[in-house]
């Protein structure tokens, strides 16, 4: 399944070509159940090795279009998570701040420290695709603006901060069905935005842009996946997949003890 999922490298791929209501061989979400509660332990495990040996950060991207899924993917995959080594960061329009330095500026201090589990709900790839579809910058621009992206992720690589990227990647039909529970439940109208179904026009504009990002953006060590998400189970299951094999890589190792501890007595 990973692999099928992985965005190859110099390949020319098209989003027409990834089902997003595919569920691999996996038939329902009752099938996924207890492999997806095995994976939510492991990440759990790992992440406190992550957080204990300190050589290793995690940084996860989330883009999707909107009702993607991107809250969903961090509510339940992260499940159990301790919040304590955990961060999630959202980007809004950038501040006269933010706009006063370089565009990557605002996302490269927001990135985990080592032992931390970082989430960009949202990000830099915001400022290559919003961007580039409102026409705010130029195709020239967003081009220069690859080579620039490639080249931070390859930063953080180098000094210890593994990057996984994850397009969440629905239908518009299924998008006009998840706009439609928002507006119909009074209790979700709070993520319902107007400019949700100004943006749902852009939709071939958009899917032309996030293509380019995944072309041009999804490199042997910072790869991008393109998951099916129709199916939020589904979702959920192959998205814990592959962060658990990410950790994994990792090759994490508790920490050496401190010398002595077995002369150590606890006072009554």
């Amino acid at each position: 399944m990973i692999k099928e999922l992985r965005v190859p490298p110099k390949k020319n791929i098209r989003l027409a070509d990834y089902d997003p209501a595919d569920t691999s061989d996996i038939k329902s979400a009752e099938d996924a159940r207890e492999d997806f509660k095995k994976l939510n332990m492991k990440m759990i495990d790992l992440q406190e090795l992550m957080y204990a040996e300190k050589k290793h950060g995690l940084l996860i991207i989330l883009q999707a279009m909107d009702a993607g899924g991107k809250d969903g993917t961090i509510k339940h995959v992260m499940r159990g998570i301790n919040p304590q080594s955990c961060q999630v960061r959202s980007f809004k329009a950038p501040t006269d701040l933010e706009r006063s330095h370089d565009f990557l500026w605002r996302y490269h201090i927001a990135v985990p420290p080592k032992g931390m589990v970082g989430i960009f709900n949202r990000s830099h790839y915001e400022d290559v695709l919003v961007t580039r579809v409102h026409k705010w910058v130029t195709d020239k621009e967003a081009r220069r603006r690859f080579k620039k992206i490639n080249q931070f992720e390859q930063l953080l690589i180098d000094n210890g901060i593994a990057v996984v990227k994850f397009y969440l990647h629905i239908s518009k039909e299924e998008q006009k069905k998840r706009l439609e529970e928002r507006l119909q439940n009074k209790e979700k109208h709070w993520k319902f935005s107007k400019n949700d179904v100004k943006e749902r026009l852009l939709w071939d504009q958009y899917m032309e842009a996030f293509e380019d990002v995944l072309n041009h953006c999804s490199t042997v060590d910072a790869p991008w996946y393109i998951i099916p998400s129709n199916h939020k189970w589904f979702r959920n299951l192959a998205v814990a997949k592959i962060l658990v094999k990410t950790m994994e890589a990792l090759d994490m190792k508790t920490p050496a003890p401190e010398e002595g501890l077995e002369s150590v007595v606890i006072p009554d």
